[in-house]
């Protein structure tokens, strides 16, 4: 069973960091991508960092230099360590994980974690 449980979130201050992390089932774990996505009230959601089983990273350009993705195959979790967070970053932030990017792109989300960033 896929099943992934984000946490992390929180309300931070602009120039501000966090570390969201996702904890992984098995099964979701060893799909060949997993991924972060977020979501803005009225705004479509957008893959914001997404990593290869064989450690290939896929970085949004709006993230580029301030956010990374990380997992920890000991844990089966993975991570997205946000820094220099802007006000234009807040939004529910979700995880997921498929064996193409495409299915990844369009798999349902779950659960999600907020970040909250204010000016």
């Amino acid at each position: 069973q896929v099943q992934l449980v984000p946490s992390g979130g929180g309300s931070v201050q602009a120039g501000g960091s966090l570390r969201l992390a996702c904890a992984a089932s098995i099964s979701a774990y060893n799909m060949y991508w997993l991924g972060w996505f977020r979501q803005a009230p009225g705004k479509e959601r957008e893959r914001v960092a997404a990593i290869t089983r064989r450690g290939t990273l896929d970085l949004a350009d709006s993230v580029k230099g301030r956010f990374t993705i990380a997992k920890d195959n000991g844990k089966n979790t993975l991570y997205l360590h946000m820094t220099s967070l802007k006000p234009e970053d807040t939004a529910m932030y979700y995880c997921a994980a498929a064996q193409s990017r495409d299915v990844l792109d369009t798999t349902p989300l779950g659960q999600g974690t907020q970040v909250t960033v204010s000016s």
